[in-house]
């Protein structure tokens, strides 16, 4: 049965590029295909499942193939099937095929009816890809796929402001729950000195031998999974970005954030339990966050004047109890529980366009208020402290700006000096400098070579910061992420073990978009007067191609499984020691920012409402 496994596997990936070769003008048959490749993935599922239990339930585990291999390091592609991977694989495919015929009328001569098909195949095609997952970087592959897709169905409707500005959030939010599986992907190679398997973290013996005698590199790792799991699932203090993923189309938030994607934290603490589930600490800290979340989370719910951003908050709700169940070690009731949740969610969110008419028909009618409420037990200083905190979602925005944008805007403002001229002048030769002193640092002291690889890793981080703070010059923007990832590559390689051919696998990719994304820009430049980066632009309308193969590059040089550069990052992480933890911080902001920073030039240029005032101008407010 282990082969059958597969084919969960390539047959969404086949509906999805079939869809993409299919006429805008043909809605039956984009969405038929849509259907068609959902409920035959269901069928096959539910068929699996029947013999799979008749069989006895044993773990099912398939390495699929090997992408790089090296002395040290193997990056291969592996699959894992047990109970959780098969509910998550029947919910996803049931409710994706439900979703599929709800979209097929509800978004009938809708603008975009084709790329909203094309982009909840590739979901879940991603959706797939993760369930099914047997290592951290299947896992991450099918997490990658799942982020872009939510950006691009949040900001489906690109001519308006706020899904733009609220994608864009969302992504940001993302970015830091990818760092943390890679920076977790990192600690546990040195833990375990391999890519570990999911169904090896079964093993309590191996899992215990290694953690008594690193247990701080396993709370390291715990604690990343937990941070990941968190941005994901809209956990405190991440919760204020579901309500603004509801600008989307309503099909797609139900799927996403009623469903599936807003539990793919669930499935990661379920999928890693044997390995934190003797470090109670973690479980503390777990069910403490659950805990949290599900009470700040209900009281917010009861102050919403919109029903998808109540159903939003009932649903982090949820979410944090189901993370109380798994810090419990309740997982069969915390997979009873995703299941309901994700039903009933998803029905809401369904049936919430009409349950809006006809409340504020019975509303004008027969209006009557209620007596009593549970706060009223509340003395009232209490009572209206929590009433104001909760219209105000706990300030849980400001967190995310102060600890986010705050910083960045304001170290983007400081280094406002750094232009074109000053790199040429003063980056390049130093950049020429660090290679000889690698080619020569046998005959430089060893203190002083000790300390370049946080050095040149700071300069990289510098230059995503400038990146992400430029409103003028795209081109300059652009450059700064590409050369970030070579004041990368040359910190990592002061470390004895690397050598150019792994390096070259990670710039590869890297130079490879970034030259697609130049020229993109260099045409853009030719056909429009205003680029620049102040406000959103949307020369998506007249420059659709341009647009997409920017968005290629920009998926390209931020680490996304389009080119090597995604292998090369977990391959340079690898040769990261374990105690040079400022440089691992330093490299893993630096993929944080500058993902951020390149979406952002990509919304900046061609989402949004269009600068020239002969097309359609919505208002900022949806």
């Amino acid at each position: 049965m282990n082969e059958i496994l597969q084919f969960f596997i390539a047959l969404p990936f086949l509906g999805f590029v079939f869809s993409l070769f299919i006429p805008e003008k043909k809605e039956a048959v984009i969405s038929w295909v849509a259907f068609g490749t959902v409920f035959t993935q269901l069928i096959s599922i539910t068929i699996f499942i029947v013999f799979w239990i008749i069989e006895g339930t044993l773990d099912l585990n398939l390495k699929e193939f090997t992408l790089m291999k090296t002395s040290h390091y193997e990056f291969f592609i592996d699959f894992y099937f047990d109970k959780v991977t098969a509910v998550y694989l029947f919910v996803g495919a049931l409710l994706t095929s439900m979703i599929t015929t709800y979209s097929r009328y509800y978004l009938h001569r809708e603008k975009g009816y084709k790329r909203f098909f094309n982009t909840v195949l590739f979901f879940f095609f991603g959706y797939n890809l993760a369930i099914l997952s047997g290592n951290f970087e299947t896992l991450f592959i099918g997490w990658e796929i799942i982020g872009i897709s939510s950006f691009l169905l949040i900001a489906f409707y690109r001519e308006r402001y706020l899904p733009v500005k609220n994608a864009f959030k969302v992504f940001s939010i993302y970015r830091i729950g990818d760092v943390g599986v890679i920076l977790a992907m990192w600690a546990s190679h040195h833990l375990f000195h391999e890519n570990i398997t999911f169904i090896e973290l079964n093993n309590y013996n191996l899992v215990n031998e290694h953690l008594q005698s690193h247990s701080v590199i396993g709370a390291f790792v715990a604690l990343c999974l937990a941070c990941a799991a968190a941005a994901k699932s809209a956990q405190i203090p991440f919760s204020s970005w579901l309500p603004r993923a509801m600008e989307g189309p309503t099909p797609s938030s139900a799927i996403f954030y009623g469903s599936l994607s807003v539990h793919l934290g669930v499935f990661l603490m379920l999928r890693t339990f044997p390995f934190w589930e003797n470090q109670t600490s973690i479980r503390i800290a777990i069910g403490l966050m659950g805990f949290t979340t599900s009470i700040a989370a209900s009281l917010m719910a009861r102050v919403q004047s919109s029903v998808k951003s109540q159903i939003a908050y009932s649903s982090i709700s949820q979410i944090g109890l189901i993370f109380i169940e798994i810090a419990l070690g309740l997982e069969t009731l915390a997979l009873f529980h995703f299941v309901g949740n994700a039903f009933l969610r998803t029905y809401q969110l369904l049936v919430s366009p009409s349950v809006v008419s006809y409340l504020i028909r019975e509303q004008f009618y027969n209006y009557q208020p209620k007596e009593n409420s549970i706060e009223d037990s509340l003395p009232k200083r209490i009572e209206y402290s929590l009433y104001i905190l909760s219209l105000k979602e706990f300030k849980l925005e400001e967190v995310m700006n102060t600890l986010l944008w705050k910083p960045l805007k304001i170290i983007g403002k400081s280094i406002d000096f750094f232009n074109l001229r000053t790199l040429l002048i003063f980056f390049i030769p130093l950049y020429v400098l660090g290679i000889v002193f690698y080619e020569y640092k046998d005959l430089i002291p060893s203190y002083i070579v000790s300390n370049l690889p946080e050095l040149f890793a700071f300069i990289g981080l510098v230059f995503v910061f400038k990146s992400f703070s430029e409103r003028q010059n795209p081109f300059m923007a652009w450059v700064l992420i590409v050369l970030n990832h070579f004041w990368i590559a040359i910190a990592v390689l002061f470390n004895d073990k690397v050598d150019y051919n792994e390096v070259g696998v990670y710039l590869f990719g890297v130079v490879l978009a970034g030259i697609v994304g130049f020229v993109a820009l260099l045409k853009l430049r030719k056909m429009e007067d205003n680029i620049s980066m102040n406000q959103y632009l949307g020369h998506v309308y007249e420059h659709p191609r341009f647009a997409f193969f920017f968005l290629l590059a920009v998926l390209g040089v931020t680490g996304f499984p389009i080119t090597t550069t995604f292998v090369g990052e977990d391959l340079l992480f690898s040769h990261i020691e374990s105690n040079q933890i400022v440089l691992a911080f330093f490299v893993s902001s630096s993929f944080i920012v500058s993902g951020i920073a390149g979406i952002r030039i990509y919304a900046r240029l061609f989402l949004g409402p269009h600068i020239k005032t002969y097309h359609e101008l919505p208002y900022k407010s949806s």
